[in-house]
């Protein structure tokens, strides 16, 4: 007897895509975080699951209901560096579960993701990083090993319509395209429906950038900055002119703000010129005002007020 089961799409009903955070990460699939060591990931996620577990906004959201959240860390110490982020995120750290693996490493099998999810009721699963959840018997650049570990995950979110994310590290490559220096074998980001990558910026080492490289429920979003600071701590920024292929290069900024210098030697060469006339014309040449305002810091350009405007003008 054939065990063929054939699905007619004629009764298969429509779903509509829900979001933790829009259009970022989608409940019910997998979104992978990734980026070179050091770029602030782990802080960035904990920073969200913060305001998660008190139903506070986000990235221009509205408030939403608290939720759990299952946090797994195979690089640092629950006491020592997780604990003490989140209560500086103010988070509510009675709504952040970790499975106890002392014994027994987890790994992504493992029936306890299963248990705890169905246990806590958790609407976000975060292991951080991949490498350190894989297993010891998977190597992560063979297709044929990851590809069965990242469908249960997949399978795992659909079912309990919750959000799994994955921390990765970058791998060394010197390839520009930020595709290629991914985690391994490309069937992790084939599994996951948004890849986002985090980096620094070159020339503002305290400003890092999240930009989303892949999106396949919703339209790409724009680049999202935020900073790090001993002072201030983390503090969001809001839309950034960069891509990722810029931010993994290291011309992040930099090669924008040079068109930008450029831009504004050959246009003040012949005398001052009114401030918003300036921002329309580099506008139409890509040049968003962030940018604008970074090369003319860096020119030494005076703005002088006449005729109830500002000048932008040359020494």
């Amino acid at each position: 007897m054939s065990n063929l089961k054939l699905i007619n799409m004629e009764y298969v009903e429509v779903e509509e895509v829900k979001w933790l955070i829009y259009p970022f990460i989608p409940y019910g699939k997998i979104t992978i975080i990734q980026g070179d060591p050091g770029e602030g990931k782990t802080t960035l996620v904990l920073q969200i699951i913060a305001r998660l577990t008190k139903g506070e906004s986000i990235v221009n959201e509205e408030a939403k209901e608290p939720i759990n959240v299952i946090y797994q860390t195979a690089e640092d110490g629950l006491a020592d560096t997780i604990k003490p982020r989140l209560l500086s995120a103010d988070a509510d750290c009675s709504k952040v579960l970790v499975i106890d693996d002392k014994d027994t490493p987890l790994t992504m099998r493992d029936v306890r993701l299963e248990q705890a999810i169905v246990e806590t009721n958790a609407k976000l699963v975060v292991l951080d990083p991949i490498q350190g959840f894989l297993g010891a018997d998977v190597d992560m650049h063979r297709a044929n090993e990851i590809r069965p570990v990242m469908k249960h995950m997949a399978e795992l979110a659909e079912k309990y319509k919750c959000a799994i994310i994955l921390i990765g590290h970058m791998n060394k490559s010197s390839m520009g395209k930020s595709a290629y220096r991914g985690l391994g074998s490309i069937d992790f980001q084939a599994a996951a429906r948004s890849v986002l990558i985090v980096g620094r910026i070159k020339d503002e080492p305290e400003t890092r950038v999240v930009c989303q490289t892949k999106s396949s429920l919703a339209p790409e979003a724009k680049s999202l900055a935020f900073r790090l600071s001993e002072e201030n701590g983390f503090e969001w920024i809001g839309e950034y002119d960069v891509t990722a292929d810029d931010l993994l290069s290291g011309t992040a900024k930099g090669a924008r703000k040079q068109a930008a210098i450029e831009f504004l030697e050959n246009i003040l060469a012949n005398g001052p010129m009114p401030h918003t006339e300036l921002t329309e014309l580099a506008k139409q040449k890509g040049i968003a005002e962030r940018t604008l305002r970074s090369a003319k810091d860096e020119l030494g350009i005076k703005s002088k007020r006449a005729n109830n405007q500002w000048y932008w003008s040359l020494d």
